[in-house]
């Protein structure tokens, strides 16, 4: 697909997607949120993307947050909308694929560039990421799932703490916090993604759906989790990803897992 502020390319089992408005300090604007849906579907579709990464272009921002000027003079309905449709579209969409999403945070993430990255299976940062919810400086706040996945994350009080004092953290703050799992130089931020995505592809993608859905089963009301993961455990018993794997730990070699 032709995007007009994404990049999407895909090699060697990994698709690296890119949000690409560098003098936007890459804000997500509708048409942002558009693309990046649809560019998260084709690669969740496709065989050949086991891993996918998102990050932002440039050394500035991931994504310095959304972009204010479409949505100023919005009325409490327009409001409402914008934050169900955004979750629709991106952020809970995200959350719940089944191919693994990994968010490389180089420079700000700020607002719904953090909501973005908190999607994200898991985040990695370069030392110079900046990250923080600072919607209630502007009378607002955080609308793309930031006040449910940030406690998730980090606990509530610290949430609590940056959500209200509108403030940001360093990439070692948010290590320490839980909110990231790596912090490295920036040059080494997309290499480390893939040195990881790279140890993701030896396993299961079948498997790794089915953790996936697992997991996030313990963060959905009226979801019992422990049921979701005996029943996803049960279904991987009938997949030839399992048969291959147990085959080949019993042979001594390395499985070949048939993929997606």
């Amino acid at each position: 697909m032709s995007y007009q502020n994404i990049l999407s390319a895909t090699n060697s089992g990994i698709t690296t997607i890119t949000i690409n408005r560098p003098s936007k300090l890459n804000a997500l604007n509708k048409a942002t949120i558009q693309e990046l849906h649809d560019a998260f579907d084709e690669a969740n579709k496709s065989k050949s993307t086991k891993v996918i990464i998102v990050t932002g272009s440039g050394e500035k921002a991931f994504v310095a947050g959304a972009d204010i000027s479409e949505f100023a003079d919005f009325d409490v309905k327009q409001g409402s909308k914008l934050a169900a449709k955004g979750q629709e579209l991106l952020f809970d969409y995200v959350e719940n694929l089944s191919t693994p999403v990994i968010a490389a945070v180089n420079g700000f993430a700020l607002g719904g560039g953090l909501e973005l990255a908190m999607s994200c299976h898991f985040r990695v940062a370069s030392t110079n990421a900046k990250m923080g919810l600072p919607e209630v400086s502007l009378g607002v706040i955080p609308g793309y799932g930031g006040t449910q996945r940030l406690p998730q994350l980090v606990g509530k009080g610290r949430a609590m703490e940056m959500v209200m004092t509108a403030g940001m953290i360093d990439a070692n703050q948010a290590l320490d916090y839980g909110l990231v799992n790596h912090v490295t130089s920036v040059e080494e931020l997309i290499p480390l993604a893939e040195k990881i995505a790279s140890k993701i592809m030896r396993n299961s993608s079948v498997a790794i759906k089915s953790a996936i859905n697992s997991i996030n089963a313990n963060y959905k009301d009226g979801i019992n989790g422990f049921k979701t993961e005996i029943k996803q455990f049960g279904k991987c018993f009938g997949t030839e990803d399992f048969t291959e794997g147990t085959t080949a730990f019993l042979e001594k070699r390395k499985a070949d897992f048939p993929g997606k």
